[in-house]
């Protein structure tokens, strides 16, 4: 430090600077001339020399003070993870293409979900949702979702956000710009603990909002993250329809009969939520990271460039390939999704014939279902996981069949207990499906009783050595 602290912009005789560098470091502050000599040999606009000395010390210290919120683990958050700047992110992709929902809009959804309600009932035996349905802008569908992505991603969000901050630690002293003591590292290191958090809560919420501009529904994705409220998202709904020459209405009602659908048959089996959503966290705990990729992409990083940290996870991917065993589970997954798709692709189609774009809409959608899209490729290389239904059309045809053979009754009863859950064995033939379920039932109800006899005394007393 020089014997005058003073500096263009204070009055007092102290060094704006390094007063916040202190309030930001405590005593680990790095010194604020070295910093300033730093940046004095980097380049300023048109070539000419970097005078740190002009900067406005109030928008320096509002800009660190945000670079600072960035690099903390935030106030819900327990670990490295900035899962509030993810649900801030993700607002914010969405933000300036989000009309707020009017009446009229909310009155169309309204309409659209009782009459679903109405039209399911007489093709399947689930019971109605019994809920208020709603219409949500697309921010309002980031909100009411944020607890749900942190719960899909936080496995793997932890180890990957750890695994990063370690590299950026390595990686960053050899960046430095020419000229700065990479001494002056030991007061970031707190932040750079929390950088490949902030890096993945910014990667999250960026895909989240990308999906947030997508979904049509509360439960588009195949699972319930918005709750057991049907909901609609009357924009995207919009322009989805845009080129589809259907009107409005009919889209508007065989989405809400899917909507609806699905949420009939996640209260109908309690059994379906729980394991799906455990399906999903079992993967992702169980995913390996490909700590090379993590390594490489680190030295990417600019401590210069702010932007340079969004840019290290697009278009990448750190999760190595999964084993066999993480494969088996993702097969198990991608079946059970499949079987929720194909039930309500059958149910739906049912209740839906009354409308004249009903088989029209029902390949529209199902294309749209098995392909995914940019938000769905995102939030897969983020976490390793796509939820495609990959066997949807043999889903669909097993649905069919058990409806037509065993009737709407056997179908739904089918539901009541995850053992009795089709195989993919079953999708293959759907024929033997009764054949097997009755072997499988008759075996259960003969261990069933052993146990009883046995539990009840009925073998008598055992024969004595001798």
């Amino acid at each position: 430090m020089t014997d005058d602290p003073r500096t263009p912009g204070s009055d007092d005789g102290r060094d704006p600077l390094q007063d916040m560098l202190r309030q930001m470091f405590g005593g680990q502050a790095p010194d604020a001339e070295e910093i300033r000599r730093a940046m004095q040999g980097m380049g300023g606009p048109g070539g000419m020399p970097f005078d740190p000395s002009a900067l406005d010390p109030s928008v320096m210290q509002q800009a660190m003070a945000q670079f600072q919120a960035m690099m903390s683990p935030g106030p819900d958050s327990d670990g490295p993870v900035n899962w509030s700047l993810a649900t801030q992110a993700a607002r914010q992709a969405v933000a300036g293409e989000d009309p707020s929902v009017g009446t009229f809009a909310r009155r169309e959804v309204d309409d659209a979900l009782r009459l679903a309600e109405l039209w399911l009932d007489g093709v399947t035996d689930t019971a109605p949702v019994g809920e208020v349905g709603a219409a949500w802008s697309r921010a309002e569908w980031v909100e009411a979702t944020a607890k749900t992505w942190r719960r899909l991603t936080e496995p793997v969000a932890e180890s990957l956000s750890a695994a990063m901050s370690r590299a950026l630690e390595q990686q960053l002293p050899s960046q430095l710009p020419e000229g700065m003591d990479a001494g002056m590292l030991g007061g970031l290191t707190p932040m750079l603990r929390n950088m490949g958090g902030t890096m993945f809560g910014l990667q999250l919420g960026g895909a989240v909002g990308t999906l947030g501009k997508e979904v049509l529904s509360g439960t588009d994705i195949g699972l319930p993250i918005a709750g057991h409220r049907p909901v609609m998202i009357p924009v995207n709904i919009e322009e989805f329809g845009d080129g589809l020459n259907v009107p409005d209405d009919q889209l508007r009602l065989y989405l809400a009969l899917r909507e609806v659908a699905r949420l009939r048959l996640f209260l109908h089996s309690p059994w379906l939520e729980r394991d799906l959503f455990a399906a999903v966290e079992q993967y992702a705990a169980g995913l390996r990271l490909d700590t090379s990729s993590i390594e490489r992409a680190a030295e990417s990083v600019d401590p210069a460039d702010p932007s340079s940290m969004q840019a290290v996870f697009e278009g990448a991917s750190f999760i190595a390939e999964p084993d066999a065993t993480q494969r088996a589970a993702l097969d198990q997954l991608e079946l059970l999704i499949a079987l929720v798709e194909g039930w309500v692709d059958v149910v739906v189609a049912k209740a839906a014939a009354p409308l004249e774009s009903a088989q029209a809409l029902r390949e529209t959608m199902n294309r749209r279902r098995a392909s995914g899209g940019p938000a769905e490729e995102a939030f897969a290389a983020l976490v390793g996981l796509e939820l495609r239904p990959r066997r949807l059309r043999e889903a669909a045809a097993f649905w069919e069949h058990i409806t037509d053979e065993h009737g709407v009754e056997y179908r739904e009863e089918i539901w009541s207990s995850p053992e009795r859950q089709p195989t993919a064995e079953d999708l293959d033939d759907p024929a033997g499906y009764g054949t097997r379920r009755s072997a499988a039932d008759a075996s259960t109800d003969a261990l069933d009783d052993e146990l009883r006899r046995l539990l009840d005394g009925g073998y008598g007393e055992a024969p004595k050595e001798g």
